[in-house]
């Protein structure tokens, strides 16, 4: 969830306005934001000295806008659109909205529902479907719940409470700091996600919420600068609907709803809302690219029996997400028969009557289109009851089907209003989950590079900490700066929330930081944040662990050109890359960082640089420096980052993690979408995002097509021991059904043989190190008429040193298909399948084939 619409944002101090596109300078400006600052502006005036080749140049920047229609002014010459009408029929409508039908496991739940709606008046249905208040822990009225749907006391129902968000209970007192989205992916552990997923559940069930805000699996990681990709877990879909999958089962094992967000294109944070006379961007997906890469994690959400799904802030294919009957109704509610409620990102709803028309089904945090004005539009006809009786069914029924009218807690019971006033604690810690938090924390760590033995550490004499990501937070204090409180959105570790509130306020043209310089992250920025009761930060657990081996530890954090002691034996590097709701990162990587990474490591010849990294971080300008000899991504491992640092650091525990995204060596070797796209040309006040220009191909795929070697690829990640593989062996499941298209039924998640098992694969792996550790085996199939090879499965057994395991993949129909565009089924192509087993995307020592 995110901040209700601002219209008229505030400029931070300091920060640059967003220029004036009324004007051919502003639009200039717009479409090169170097113009924004001095050096710009000298470089203008530069070319102008040069009177002929200076006027080509800046007539040539002018006229690179779109040409097309419009009235209401002009770009380079050419008309803009000034009305949204341009763009009608861009995202087919589909109508009615389906009905719930409860099948499957929703029979039971279905039916209680609509018993119970039968029940209310045409105001308690709509009360059902209408928030009533919103809070973020630090000015609420009626608790301290993100939101709330109001009681109804003569049905002895006590109405919902929906909190954020996916890494534990956000802007409250006494809850756990679970590891983050991304790093989840890097363990790539389904029993560690599911773990993670019942721990984090039953805190929020303690806590009195209803509906956990959360997986996200939207972003899926398009854009590489993305501001919330750290929420998600990978731009691979497999990875991330295997996960998604796990946690929604986790979650609602507690009785607890999840709300599987953000549905559907929401890929970049920067005109992610309407401001001033800009609508949103629009997510601009063909059906193929829509299916094989944006919905697949969805539909493993909705096949796993995700009871909510939240429509997000973008507008696709020039219609809102929340009022896309093409996404809702057509897509999700039958193609996907989803049997679950719609709820609205906060603030994403812009159409009454139309928003219910096109499936939405309850409003958060609340809005005049609904409320009074809805029942007025069912008393005058202007929405059907059948379609109002259908929202409060779904949502009732996904409070039946998850058993909250059973010994659930009162909403929001642990979520006061005010943490400063007195209020009655309800600890939701649970002494079972310490064993998770520690092991997501370790598992997500991955070890990039390690020459001379640097790590593990053998009781280092001497040890030099350096970097602001290695202490706690200057301050760790609720409501330290009110309004978007740094405590409560996660900014105590970067200038206190400065950009986060900015960005909630509309300012996407900020002068943003890189990095939090004041103190480690465990989590990132925005409504994900996490509020844990107490943390371990990396200083602490080193510092400690210095006392016991009687280490001397010398450290500067704030320093960027430190003293470096020459008899350091190991010269240990903590920094960070930070990422918020509500903009987009500014760049991969960052001067000041890479000035200290290089300072250091010109006087200390064993450099150990740690990161923790809300995404992608660029390494090249220091990775190949001969003194760096261990190079770990920490991203962000929640409360207990330093207690898992040390037992990587020193080898209590072994590496096991990999990168779930690839890492360039330059910014321009993603192309096209390393940053968001902004508002230009013609479509100034209308932004467009193209994502069929690259289809499926992001990330891996995008680089394998391209041939661009990067710096460290997908799925990369170094152990302290070594593993070979061999004996892979790959056949069709017997009696299995190989037609082109699935013809079962539609059930949750789709038709029911798209989950058939078609085929497996098998292989040995052997630890021929000297050191127990867990390795994770991945294995890729090249599919005919699509990428090279994509991700069809991954298992990670531990493995004692010198034995041996056997891991097995089954490869579904769906895994095995394309879709297709025209018959508007997935496609079981008959043909052959390369089949490849190894330990990354490029590293796949193992190949065969498969025949359909």
């Amino acid at each position: 969830m995110a901040e209700v619409k601002q219209n008229h944002p505030q400029i931070s101090q300091g920060q640059a306005k967003p220029p004036d596109r009324s004007t051919w300078w502003g639009r200039l400006q717009q479409r090169f934001p170097i113009l924004q600052r001095k050096r710009g502006v000298a470089l203008v005036v530069a070319l102008m000295i040069l009177p002929f080749f200076g006027l080509l140049g800046l007539l040539a920047l002018r006229n690179r806008h779109d040409g097309g229609g419009g009235a209401a002014g002009t770009a380079g010459g050419q008309e803009l659109i000034s009305d949204d009408t341009f763009f009608y029929g861009q995202s087919e409508p589909v109508y009615p909205s389906p009905a719930m039908t409860g099948a499957g496991a929703w029979a039971d739940a279905y039916n209680k529902a609509v018993d119970f709606v039968k029940q209310l008046t045409t105001e308690e249905k709509v009360r059902l479907a209408s928030g009533i208040s919103s809070s973020t822990g630090s000015s609420g009225t009626v608790n301290g719940c993100s939101g709330n749907i109001d009681a109804i006391p003569r049905m002895n129902f006590s109405g919902l409470c929906l909190n954020d968000a996916g890494q534990g209970v956000r802007a409250t007192d006494f809850v756990s700091g679970f590891p983050s989205g991304i790093h989840v992916a890097a363990s790539w552990n389904k029993v560690l996600a599911r773990s993670r997923a019942e721990s984090m559940g039953l805190e929020f069930r303690v806590k009195g919420v209803n509906i956990h805000l959360g997986p996200v699996v939207g972003p899926l990681g398009r854009v590489v600068r993305g501001g919330r990709n750290w929420e998600g877990f990978s731009p691979d879909p497999y990875l991330s609907g295997a996960l998604v999958s796990e946690t929604v089962q986790g979650i609602q094992s507690q009785g607890v709803i999840t709300s599987t967000k953000h549905y559907i294109g929401n890929e970049q944070e920067t005109n992610r809302q309407p401001t001033g006379d800009v609508e949103a961007v629009s997510s601009n997906i063909d059906d193929k690219t829509l299916h094989e890469l944006y919905l697949w994690p969805f539909q493993d959400a909705v096949k796993a029996g995700t009871a909510n799904v939240m429509c997000s802030y973008n507008r696709v294919n020039n219609s809102y997400a929340c009022a896309n009957s093409k996404t809702q109704n057509g897509i999700l509610k039958t193609e996907l028969g989803f049997q679950g409620a719609i709820t609205s990102d906060w603030g994403a709803m812009h159409a009454g009557v139309a928003s219910a028309e096109a499936g939405m089904d309850m409003v958060m945090p609340n809005s005049e289109l609904w409320g009074d004005n809805l029942t007025q539009a069912v008393k005058n006809g202007s929405l059907s009851e059948d379609r109002l009786n259908d929202m409060a069914t779904r949502i009732m029924a996904g409070y039946y089907q998850l058993g909250q009218d059973r010994d659930f807690p009162e909403p929001g019971v642990g979520m006061p209003a005010d943490l400063t006033k007195p209020h009655h604690i309800v600890d939701a810690r649970n002494i079972s989950s310490q064993k998770v938090l520690l092991d997501g924390a370790i598992e997500g760590h991955v070890l990039l590079k390690n020459i001379n033995n640097a790590l593990p550490l053998k009781k280092p004499r001497m040890l030099s900490v350096f970097g602001y990501s290695a202490k706690s937070p200057d301050q760790w204090n609720y409501k330290s700066n009110g309004g978007v409180a740094a405590w409560t959105f996660g900014g105590e570790s970067s200038y206190l929330g400065r950009d986060t509130a900015a960005g909630f306020g509309g300012d996407y043209y900020g002068d943003f930081s890189d990095i939090a310089p004041n103190g480690t992250l465990f989590c990132g920025g925005g409504s994900g944040a996490v509020t844990p009761a107490s943390v371990s930060s990396p200083f602490d657990a080193l510092n400690a662990r210095a006392l016991d081996d009687r280490t001397a530890v010398f450290w500067d954090f704030f320093t960027p050109d430190p003293d470096v002691a020459s008899g350091s034996d190991a010269c240990l590097v903590i920094v960070n890359a930070f990422a918020s709701e509500g903009y987009d990162r500014p760049h991969l990587r960052d001067d000041y960082t890479d000035g200290l990474i290089r300072h250091v490591a010109d006087r200390c010849n064993n450099t150990v640089v740690i990161f923790h990294n809300a995404g992608v971080r660029l390494v090249d300008q220091w990775v190949d420096h001969p003194n760096v000899t261990a190079l770990v991504f920490a991203h962000l491992p929640g409360e207990a980052s330093g207690r898992a640092l040390v037992s990587l650091l020193y080898g209590e525990s072994n590496p096991s993690g990999k990168l779930p995204y690839t890492v360039a060596r330059n910014e321009s070797d993603y192309e096209g979408f390393g940053g968001p796209d902004l508002p230009e040309g013609r479509y100034e006040r209308f932004p467009q995002s193209n994502f069929s220009v690259e289809g499926v191909y992001i990330d891996y795929r995008h680089f394998d097509a391209r041939n661009i070697t990067p710096r460290y690829e997908f799925g990369f990640g170094l152990s302290y021991t070594t593993f070979n593989y061999s004996n892979l062996q790959a056949s069709k499941r017997d009696g299995a059904n190989t037609d082109q298209y699935p013809t079962g039924a539609i059930r949750e998640g789709g038709q029911v043989d798209l989950w058939d098992v078609v085929a497996t694969v098998t292989a040995d792996i052997r630890n021929v190190g000297d050191v127990d550790g867990a390795e994770i085996a991945q294995l890729y199939v090249a599919i005919p008429n699509a990428p090279a090879k994509q991700l069809r499965g991954f298992e990670k057994p531990f493995i004692n040193a010198t034995a041996s395991a056997t891991v097995s993949f089954d490869l579904t129909r769906r895994d095995l298909s394309v879709w297709d565009v025209v018959a508007q089924k997935w496609l079981l192509q008959p043909g052959t399948y390369s089949v490849f087993v190894g330990a990354t995307s490029r590293d796949l020592p193992l190949n065969g084939t498969l025949t359909i």
